[in-house]
């Protein structure tokens, strides 16, 4: 393990982040952070020069369909049911005085 966490950065973390660790779970969180940095080290080992950059494994295109209007203007059918219409619109009980 390259990677060293002392206990000051494991309170300064564990202040950042609003936890009260008790010492076992210090030990626990510093075991586990050297672990994550030893893995990152490990994956910038890796050859990736000619492997253009991601943000999905596979590609992804947009999944919308086109905004087409299939029904019309058929206001004079969806009014027909309305209690009462004016101007083209329903009319509604007053609500604010």
């Amino acid at each position: 393990m390259a990677n060293r966490i002392d206990d000051e950065m494991i309170e300064y973390v564990g202040i950042l982040a609003k936890l009260s660790l008790s010492d076992e779970e210090k030990e626990k969180a510093k075991k586990d952070m050297e672990e994550m940095l030893d893995y990152i080290d490990t994956l910038n080992e890796l050859d990736t020069e000619g492997v253009e950059p991601m943000s999905h494994t596979f590609p992804v295109y947009n999944v919308f369909r086109e905004d087409v209007v299939t029904n019309g203007d058929e206001r004079e059918k969806m009014q027909a049911n309305a209690p009462k219409v004016k101007n083209g619109g329903f009319v509604v009980p007053r609500t604010v005085e």
